[in-house]
C-alpha cells in the first residue's frame, strides 16, 4: 500500500459480555476508512466501518473475494476459514450459479413449511427444561441444540454424527494462540466427511437438501463433486452457527433490559420486528470476516484504495452507524427496521437468513410465552463468556422462572 495513513493494530478480542468493542467504536467514529493490521495473514488491509461504505464494498464488483484466493490475506483466525471452492469466495457470475441452486432450498415457502416441525422441537426441548427444574442452563437445553438439529434434518445428517461435526465447526472458528492446527484438522475432517456423504447422495438421492443440490441443474450444469462437498460443509457450519449463538445472546439481552422485555411480553405480535432490532444491536461476533481485494484503483470514503489492496468490512460497526440508525447504541424494539447487516449484505448476504429468522422467532417466542417469570439465575457479572473464538456468546446461561 502506498498510503501514509496510520495503521491501527486490531486484535478485535473484546470479550466483556456483549458490550460493543470500543476499538470498533473508535474506528467508526474516528477513521472512516482505516488501515488495519489483524492477528494473522500478511500485510495490512483497509477497513470500512460506516454503513454506506460497507454497502459499496459488498455490492461493487471491483471488490472481489475470488481475487484473494491463494493469498495470505489479513484475517482473524490462524488458518483461513473459507475454502477455495466455497461459494463465499466466489464472485459473480460463478457465485450466481451456486446461489441459485442453494436458494431453491431456502425459499420463504420452504422455510415456513419447517415452522411446525421447529415448533415441536422447541416444545420438546423446553418440556425437558421445565422437567429439569430451575435453575436450568438455556444453552444446554435450547440454544446449543435447536439450530444444529434443524440444519442436520434439512441435510439428513445421521444423529450419531452430529456431535462430532459440531465439535469440528467450533474448532474451525477458533482464533486464540495455538488454535491453528486444530482449525486445519477440523476443516480436513469436515471436508472428508462431506466428500463421502455427498458422493453417497449423488448415487442414491433422498429427499434432503444435499440430494437436491446433487441432482439440481443450472442450465444443464451440475455441481461438480468438490463444489458439492464444500457446499454441504458450508451449509452445515453457516446453517447453525449464527442461530446457536444468537438464541442465547437474545435471551440474555432481553433479560438484562427489563423494560424492553416487558413491552415485548405485552405485545408478543411484535416479536418479528423485535428480533430484527436485536440482530442489529447485538455484537455477536469478533472483528471482521472474509476480506475482499480491490481489482482496480478505487476511491472509497475519500481514501484511494489501490488495485491489489485487501479490504475488510465490519457489519457490526455498520449496524451502529449513526448516519444509518438514530440512537444506534440504544436497544429500541420499536425501531422496526430490517435494514441491518447482521446477515451480511450484497452478493454474500446469508442465503439461510429466512431459516435463522424463523428459528429465532419460534425459539424466543416460545420461551417467553411458556416462562412468563423467566429471569437470569445468576448475576450478569458471573456469566462465563466464550473467548478465543470469532463468536461472542455465554457458554452457559442459567435461568429460573
Amino acid at each position: 500500500m502506498t498510503s501514509s495513513a496510520p495503521v491501527w493494530d486490531c486484535p478485535f478480542d473484546h470479550t466483556e459480555g456483549l458490550e460493543f468493542d470500543p476499538l470498533l467504536q473508535r474506528l467508526l467514529t474516528e477513521e472512516r476508512i482505516a488501515r488495519i493490521r489483524l492477528p494473522h495473514g500478511e500485510g495490512e488491509a483497509w477497513l470500512a466501518t460506516r454503513y454506506e461504505d460497507v454497502r459499496v464494498v459488498t455490492t461493487d464488483r471491483r471488490f472481489s473475494r475470488a481475487a484473494g484466493i491463494g493469498r495470505d490475506l489479513p484475517r482473524m483466525t490462524p488458518a483461513p476459514i473459507a475454502q477455495a471452492e466455497a461459494i463465499n469466495l466466489m464472485d459473480p457470475p460463478a457465485h450466481n450459479r451456486l446461489r441459485r441452486l442453494v436458494a431453491k432450498g431456502f425459499t420463504n415457502r420452504q422455510v415456513e413449511q419447517l415452522r411446525p416441525r421447529t415448533q415441536r422441537t422447541v416444545d420438546a426441548y423446553l418440556d425437558a427444561m421445565e422437567e429439569h427444574g430451575a435453575p436450568a442452563d438455556l444453552v444446554h437445553h435450547l440454544s446449543s441444540r435447536l439450530p444444529m438439529t434443524t440444519i442436520c434434518e434439512l441435510l439428513d445428517i445421521p444423529a450419531k454424527d452430529r456431535a462430532e461435526l459440531r465439535g469440528h465447526a467450533v474448532a474451525m472458528m477458533a482464533m486464540g494462540p495455538g488454535s491453528g492446527d486444530g482449525q486445519v484438522r477440523a476443516k480436513a475432517a469436515l471436508r472428508a466427511y462431506f466428500t463421502e456423504l455427498t458422493a453417497a447422495r449423488r448415487r442414491e438421492p433422498g429427499e434432503d437438501l444435499i440430494s437436491a443440490l446433487a441432482t439440481a441443474r443450472d442450465e444443464e450444469e451440475l455441481l461438480d463433486d468438490q463444489e458439492l462437498a464444500v457446499m454441504a460443509m458450508v451449509l452445515l457450519v453457516t446453517g447453525h452457527d449464527t442461530s446457536t449463538y444468537q438464541i442465547g445472546n437474545i435471551a440474555y439481552t432481553l433479560l438484562t433490559h427489563p423494560e424492553q422485555l416487558a413491552g415485548l411480553r405485552a405485545r408478543p405480535e411484535e416479536l418479528p420486528r423485535a428480533i430484527e432490532e436485536l440482530l442489529r444491536f447485538i455484537p455477536f461476533r469478533q472483528g471482521v470476516g472474509i476480506a475482499r481485494v480491490a481489482t482496480e484503483d478505487v476511491e472509497l470514503g475519500g481514501v484511494s484504495i489501490r488495485a491489489g489492496d485487501a479490504v475488510h468490512v465490519s457489519y457490526l460497526a455498520a449496524n451502529r452507524d449513526p448516519a444509518a440508525f438514530e440512537r444506534p447504541d440504544e436497544l429500541d424494539l420499536d425501531r422496526g427496521t430490517a435494514t441491518h447487516m447482521a446477515f451480511g449484505y450484497g452478493t454474500h448476504h446469508c442465503a439461510g437468513a429466512h431459516l435463522a429468522r424463523m428459528e429465532l422467532q419460534v425459539a424466543v417466542g416460545t420461551l417467553l410465552r411458556r416462562f412468563p417469570g423467566l429471569r437470569l439465575a445468576v448475576p450478569p457479572a458471573d456469566l462465563d463468556w466464550r473467548t478465543g473464538s470469532i463468536w461472542r456468546y455465554p457458554r452457559t446461561l442459567p435461568v429460573a422462572w
